[in-house]
């Protein structure tokens, strides 16, 4: 079970689409960076296991062991490697859904309805 929440899995997600637009000098890719690098090791770890869940190396039962995977072969900031992935976004978005979770429903942990 993950312990990192929906909605922080979301805010990566939306602002990895920002960065994938590739809008030069548009700071989207230092944000990204700031954002991941400020999570905890269990979270940077539980986020690398949800995009190989997206990605499928690992399925969704194997979730226990993706993040002990991601936390033993952690050689580089968890932030460089992630931003080095291509389709980052869509593979988290694919892990989400693997896991139960819309990318909608975490979003409105984020911007909730009034």
């Amino acid at each position: 079970m993950l312990t990192l929440s929906p909605a922080v899995i979301a805010t990566v997600i939306l602002r990895a689409r920002k960065f994938d637009a590739g809008v030069p000098s548009s700071g989207h890719a230092r944000e990204l960076r700031a954002f991941i690098a400020s999570l905890n090791d269990d979270e940077k770890a539980e986020l690398t296991a949800v995009m190989w869940i997206g990605r499928e190396t690992f399925e969704p039962s194997e979730l226990a062991e993706a993040i002990q995977t991601a936390k033993a072969e952690a050689t580089v900031p968890t932030e460089d490697y992630l931003l080095g992935i291509p389709m980052l976004a869509d593979h988290l978005e694919d892990g989400l859904n693997a896991m139960g979770v819309t990318l909608e429903e975490a979003e409105e942990d984020i911007f909730p309805s009034v």
